[in-house]
């Protein structure tokens, strides 16, 4: 007898004297209608299934048989060009044969003529790089030479430069910074004095008395030799 969730849902019970609750065989109805209602939802979609992989199944027959035909003509096919494979072989061989012992002669002779090139090459080579040797060796030992004069060069400099600087930690030693002040401010007032010499020469060209020249020679002080003149 085939039921369907409806059947369930709506179906109905006679009364009797302290007989069920009512409301729990409803519940109980309505959860079973809906079970039922997804077992044959899946049901339905599993035959659905079912259906479609019959077709897939029955599609997969005909593509074997209709392999299986191919193959067996495959097989007698093959069969055929295999015997005449090895006919086309065997003639291929011959001649490959024959064409391989003409190239194994050509290039015995070809790699002999490149031998006897090649020895001759590397003989003429041999010589220029020879010679190009001589020559480098010529200059390296020029540049030795050279190297030499510019270590004995720079060895002198360094000397010189050690002396002058002894020379000057000597001489900085003895260094009186109050004697080099006085002596710049002395060199300060000749210089002021010269030029106010000359200045009073130029507004009144008078001649001066032989005293006055005499005495202005003996202001003109000498020029003090300063402490970094002797450096030099």
């Amino acid at each position: 007898m085939k039921i369907t969730p409806l059947e369930i849902r709506q179906k109905s019970f006679e009364k009797a004297f302290r007989g069920l609750d009512k409301d729990e065989v409803q519940a109980y109805l309505t959860s079973l209608s809906q079970e039922w209602e997804r077992i044959l939802d899946e049901n339905k979609e599993l035959r659905i299934k079912l259906e479609s992989a019959l077709k897939e199944v029955e599609k997969l027959r005909e593509v074997e048989n209709s392999l299986f035909k191919t193959l067996k003509t495959a097989e007698d096919t093959g069969a055929n060009m295999i015997g005449q494979a090895e006919k086309t072989a065997q003639l291929h061989l011959k001649e490959a044969q024959m064409n391989a012992d003409a190239i194994i002669h050509d290039a015995q002779n070809k790699a002999r003529k490149t031998i006897e090139e090649s020895d001759m090459q590397a003989r003429e080579a041999m010589g220029e790089m020879e010679d190009q040797l001589k020559s480098l060796a010529q200059a390296y030992r020029t540049l030795e030479s050279y190297r030499d004069d510019l270590v004995a060069g720079l060895k002198s400099m360094a000397n010189d430069v050690l002396d002058k600087s002894t020379r000057v930690a000597t001489q900085a030693k003895h260094f009186d910074i109050e004697n080099q002040i006085q002596k710049a401010k002395n060199i300060a007032q000749n210089y002021k004095f010269k030029n106010e010499a000359r200045k009073e020469m130029t507004k009144k060209p008078v001649v001066e008395e032989p005293q006055k020249k005499v005495a202005s020679k003996q202001v003109e002080p000498q020029e003090e030799k300063s402490f970094f003149d002797d450096i030099e």
